[in-house]
């Protein structure tokens, strides 16, 4: 299911096109640069990203193109990294961190060379990064654990206090319990809209089977009007045909008495002078 060079994928009994390879090499370097650490105004990831895109489409085309799986697992890596693109961009860390935790790493390695999937390495490292900074916010401290400027301005003194710093502890606290919150909210809402779901099918399923058994009963129905209709029209059939006979039998004998008559009455009445 594609590409050279030790890649993970591979479809056997075709070789990966060309598009294909390019995209896995492309994307490999993509999956690199997002586990360095890399300046705030390095550009080259956001265009490699968006190039993969374009050949992630090119590549969807293609009258050879690989299998169904392969193709959902390009795109659910190229998606993530745009994803975590997106959440770096975000102002806060607390923010970043609840982006973070919605996005999908990969599930298969893009080299053979990896044991585990690039990705979702990346996924632990920036959800690692996010959680430092943070803390890092809220402790008032740098990445180095060192208290910063505003706190000193605060305290007055060199570092903080006790007290403070277990104001800063009781608030990373808050903001963590938040978060988990908005977490338990979310899944209580997917839970209740995946029991509505159900509840629905069940009700649609319901309605469908009695839908069914009307039809049926109702085709029966039809069935037995049209046996007897057949069973009415024969007998109507023979009755007309019986009454036409004996009404012509009749006619013929009324005629045939009439013209003896005037036969009769001719002869035997005389003539009028």
């Amino acid at each position: 299911m594609a590409p050279a060079e030790g890649t993970g994928y591979r479809r056997e009994g075709m070789a990966a096109s060309r598009l294909e390879l390019n995209l896995v090499r492309l994307l490999c370097r993509c999956e690199t640069m997002a586990a360095e650490k890399r300046d705030p105004d390095e550009w080259r990831l956001e265009k490699y990203v968006g190039a993969l895109e374009d050949m992630l489409q090119a590549l969807k085309t293609q009258a050879s193109k690989p299998a169904s799986e392969v193709i959902n697992e390009y795109s659910r890596k190229v998606d993530f990294l745009k994803g975590m693109l997106q959440a770096e961009k975000l102002t806060s860390s607390s923010e970043k961190a609840l982006a973070n935790q919605f996005l999908a790493p990969g599930r298969v390695p893009t080299t053979a060379r990896e044991r585990v999937p690039a990705t979702k390495t990346v996924h632990l490292q920036s959800r690692a990064r996010y959680t430092s900074e943070m803390r890092s916010e809220l402790l008032g401290t740098d990445s180095a654990g060192e208290p910063e400027l505003d706190v000193r301005k605060r305290t007055g003194v060199a570092g903080p206090r006790p007290g403070d710093e277990k104001q800063s502890a009781a608030e990373l606290d808050l903001v963590l319990q938040r978060h988990q919150n908005l977490q338990e909210k979310l899944a209580e809402e997917m839970l209740g809209l995946a029991r509505s779901l159900k509840t629905n099918t069940l009700a649609a399923q319901s309605v469908i089977k009695k839908d069914n058994q009307t039809l049926s009963h109702s085709l029966k129905m039809a069935d037995r009007n049209l046996e007897k209709l057949k069973t009415e029209s024969e007998r109507l059939e023979q009755h007309t045909q019986k009454s036409v006979n004996w009404l012509l039998w009749a006619m013929l004998v009324i005629v045939c008495f009439i013209f003896v008559s005037m036969v009769l009455f001719i002869r035997i009445m005389p003539k009028l002078k």
